[in-house]
């Protein structure tokens, strides 16, 4: 199938648009062959008659190897979305990518499920939902939290007790009070725990959470750091909706580091 998008043609930026413009300089749309397409509309906007709802938006699949693949599938690179029954063919969802195209274009050809169980619909909902309303945290944040980021993402695929008890975990999470914006900021990290993780014998209390804190020393606005492990069951709610997810585009860190 064929993934479209425009560009300026004194300009091109992209690998295939220059390669267009190249070619055919007049040209201000560029084509590229794609192993297929993913629907990302909602499904009660495909039902619709397609007198009131005629398009559908449509995201680019797109080759990745093992070992980013595994990345994908545990939200560690939230530009793609991982779907299981494409797991065998290698293929990702593009999201960076979105093409609308008119819905009987899709009649068109084969449709391969890309979902099948009820946990793999909320994965894929929670990758389109995480890639629109990821939280913007503060530059100097970012700039703060790297030593600790760094860590996580280099420990996370290791054969090791560390890279284990990383991959028990579901989420992190990071609380700031006052506020993200004050002058002076206390923060606090939540490290949930997925359900059922396997910590292979690792004391929950010793779980490197020192470690990982002690990369983090106060530092310009943020005078204090501080953190615990817990399972999902004691977060509160008020912890949990108060707190931001740390996000993998933007700060290197999983946002669910589930095994």
């Amino acid at each position: 199938m064929w993934f479209a998008w425009r560009f300026v043609p004194p300009r091109p930026i992209s690998e295939q648009a220059v390669n267009s413009f190249t070619e055919y300089p007049d040209i201000d749309i560029v084509e590229e062959q794609v192993p297929g397409l993913a629907i990302v509309t909602q499904t009660c906007d495909i039902v619709r008659t397609c007198k009131t709802r005629p398009f559908l938006e449509v995201c680019p699949l797109v080759y990745i190897d093992m070992p980013d693949l595994s990345a994908v599938q545990h939200g560690k690179q939230p530009r793609f979305a991982y779907l299981s029954g494409l797991r065998d063919k290698g293929l990702v969802v593009d999201l960076d990518r979105v093409m609308v195209v008119e819905k009987p274009l899709v009649m068109q050809h084969e449709r391969v499920r890309g979902c099948f169980t009820d946990e793999d619909v909320r994965n894929f909902a929670e990758a389109l939902a995480r890639k629109r309303s990821r939280f913007a945290f503060p530059d100097d944040f970012v700039g703060w939290v790297r030593p600790l980021s760094s860590r996580l993402s280099s420990k996370h695929n290791k054969d090791s007790p560390e890279g284990i008890a990383l991959r028990a975990l579901r989420e992190i999470r990071v609380h700031a009070t006052p506020s993200w914006s004050a002058d002076q900021v206390e923060i606090f990290f939540h490290f949930i725990r997925n359900v059922g993780g396997d910590l292979s014998g690792f004391q929950v209390s010793e779980l490197n959470l020192e470690t990982w804190l002690h990369l983090l020393q106060p530092s310009g606005r943020f005078i204090s750091v501080d953190g615990h492990l817990v399972d999902l069951e004691d977060i509160t709610a008020s912890e949990y909706v108060h707190s931001d997810r740390l996000d993998h585009d933007n700060l290197t860190i999983a946002y669910q580091l589930r095994g």
